[in-house]
């Protein structure tokens, strides 16, 4: 059953095949077992989830008409707010915080009576890509142990891909999501910002952060979507727009899209197999009727050096509240000045305080107009660049990544190695317009992702390319079998 989609689970459970209880306990047993591999998950919730899926089952039983997601265990990342439960961003800072709400996406998620099993793991404060910055120890790639899941959302990806969960939340500010997916073998979309509210999000960048799901296929991907997006007037980031079925894009058919190929995604420092893979997919579209355009993003080359001013300075801001005062852990000094130094250096890791430190330089006096004013007028250059694409193509289609999955510690001394992960998905993020990642194959025995770019809004169409591809390549949409993962 823990291999199960979405949809299967919904089937069985409407057919009375299976019992959401027996689900549950099934996801359960099997997260006890592979969990010392893969430490997916930071807080378990297996009574509320059984509760959860008790009531499930009653309302099945009465005949009531219970939502695609009723009953099908997920896992949320460690920064989304649920009421009662600690939320840590995976940071000594907020070790015992415990919010006093919800976030609006578990509002939704609750009305549409999810079973949640527990938090997972992540970089600390989203900050990273590959769980290795998080402060309660790494979650590991069930393709391969010896391998990072991807962050910053990896314990969202890795609870997927080890089936300890059938879909997963995780929030996305240059790549954290699509990235992981990437890595796991999953599909992860980033929708449009204001799409999905980030009320309840704890906020690492807040005009680039955005919630979005995890999961084992597209069609999984367009549930989810319908359940969380939507307008929320507690987010004034929130788009006031009509909320279409999302499913309702999931056809077999490319046939009169323009698809985009810009070439600045396939220069140094893509590896051989990405691109190959990549290729073949837009060999596969254009046998499908989709017409093949090349296009040109002639800015995405600033979109590094413009996100890693932009969102350092954002999190400078945002993270100044966690003082020792108002907010998170406290250690005592024997002043103000000297209370706030030990609280900050003991709750947040090295690479938050690096991000704290490059944000604060760059906002300051005398730096503002050369580097985050600049930053900004580069990022609306980067934004005219896609919308000026757009013009000419439905979508574009790019490696999610440069490669695929890499090793522990292989870039932890190499900050920069470990920033141009994000090469190809920072600048969606900059621009705001939706992107999902889709497996579209292996090297090494490691999966590969492939990123569909739509426009602003554009998710069923982002949706539907990625559905015909995906329909058309099973072999690609798959976990790992434990014969398979590296012990």
């Amino acid at each position: 059953m823990n291999k199960w989609t979405i949809h299967e689970c919904h089937r069985r459970l409407t057919a009375k095949e299976i019992s959401a209880t027996e689900l549950t306990q099934t996801l359960i047993r099997h997260k006890e077992r592979t969990e010392p591999d893969i430490h997916a998950y930071l807080a378990d919730t297996h009574e509320e989830a059984l509760r959860a899926a008790a009531e499930v089952d009653r309302k099945i039983a009465a005949g009531e008409t219970v939502s695609p997601l009723a009953g099908v265990p997920g896992a949320i990342k460690d920064n989304m707010c649920i009421q009662g439960l600690p939320t840590t961003a995976a940071s000594r800072m907020l070790e015992h915080f415990v919010p006093p709400y919800d976030a609006t996406v578990i509002e939704r998620l609750r009305a549409a009576d999810f079973v949640s099993l527990g938090k997972v793991n992540m970089d600390e404060f989203a900050m990273g890509s590959s769980t290795e910055n998080s402060a309660f120890g790494p979650s590991r790639n069930p393709w391969n142990t010896d391998r990072v899941p991807g962050g910053s959302s990896g314990g969202s990806a890795a609870a997927v891909a080890a089936n300890t969960a059938i879909w997963s939340l995780g929030s996305d500010t240059g790549g954290s999501i699509r990235q992981p997916a990437a890595y796991c073998g999953l599909v992860g979309l980033k929708p449009t910002y204001g799409l999905v509210s980030r009320y309840g999000l704890l906020a690492f960048s807040s005009s680039l952060d955005q919630i979005g799901p995890i999961t084992k296929d597209v069609t999984d991907c367009a549930l989810v979507l319908n359940a969380i997006a939507g307008y929320d007037p507690k987010d004034s980031t929130s788009i006031p727009s009509e909320r279409p079925d999302y499913t309702q894009a999931l056809r077999a058919d490319v046939k009169g899209l323009k698809i985009g190929v810009p070439e600045e995604f396939f220069g140094e420092g893509i590896a051989p197999a990405a691109k190959e893979a990549v290729q073949n997919a837009l060999k596969f579209y254009e046998e499908q009727g989709a017409e093949i355009v090349p296009v040109s993003l002639p800015r995405a080359k600033y979109a590094i050096s413009a996100y890693y001013i932009i969102a350092p300075a954002e999190a400078g801001s945002n993270l100044a509240r966690y003082d020792g005062v108002g907010f998170g852990l406290r250690v005592e000094g024997d002043n103000l000045i000297e209370m706030y130094k030990k609280s900050r250096s003991a709750g947040f890791g090295p690479e938050v305080q690096r991000r704290i430190l490059l944000g604060t330089y760059v906002l300051s006096a005398g730096y503002y107009d050369s580097y985050y004013l600049k930053a900004l007028q580069v990022r609306t250059l980067i934004k005219q660049d896609m919308q000026a694409a757009f013009e000419q193509v439905d979508l574009l289609v790019t490696p999610t990544v440069p490669g695929y999955a890499f090793r522990f510690g292989e870039k932890t001394d190499n900050p920069l190695a470990m920033y141009m992960e994000d090469v190809c998905t920072v600048p969606v993020n900059l621009a705001g317009v939706p992107a999902i990642s889709i497996p579209c194959g292996f090297a090494d025995r490691m999966p590969l992702g492939m990123q569909i770019i739509g426009p602003v809004l554009a998710e069923e169409t982002v949706l539907r390319a990625a559905y015909t591809f995906e329909q058309a390549h099973p072999e690609y949409t798959r976990t790992p079998e434990r014969g398979e993962v590296k012990e």
